[in-house]
């Protein structure tokens, strides 16, 4: 699968997790889902005694993912992607759509991918933006 575009891909998207501020690029976890008109994201990063989620509200990343997906031959498209930062360096590991078990529950699958990273850490989930909150606060 790696051209020199998919590779500049991976590159930006590990630059757009980088800007995060809140939270240090190392041990961070983006898990991805993708399929034609559809792009589900969700980072993970380590809190030590637990799991941080990070919402994702980016459409530089959201962008950054369809376009990597696009690069992929349409014969060999991933359905799902596990971006994975420690030690400064990258790692992504591709799942294709015979791999996925489609009667496993997305969400049940997402926490097992989770735990392959982290262990049997708690995950802990921000509160929900409030109506009117600026979300920029939240953006990437």
């Amino acid at each position: 699968m790696p051209n020199d575009r998919i590779s500049q891909l991976l590159s930006l998207i590990g630059e757009i997790l980088n800007d995060d501020t809140k939270y240090p690029i190392e041990n961070t976890l983006l898990y991805v889902e993708v399929e034609p008109g559809m792009v589900s994201s969700d980072i993970f990063k380590d809190g030590g005694t637990n799991v941080i989620y990070r919402w994702v509200l980016s459409s530089r990343l959201t962008e950054a993912l369809l376009d990597l997906w696009e690069a992929a031959d349409p014969d060999k498209r991933w359905a799902e992607m596990e971006h994975v930062i420690r030690d400064g360096t990258f790692h992504a590991h591709f799942s294709y759509p015979g791999e996925i078990d489609k009667e496993e529950d997305e969400f049940e699958r997402r926490t097992r991918i989770v735990k392959r990273y982290f262990g049997d850490r708690p995950i802990v989930y921000p509160p929900l933006p409030e109506p009117g909150q600026d979300l920029r606060e939240f953006e990437l």
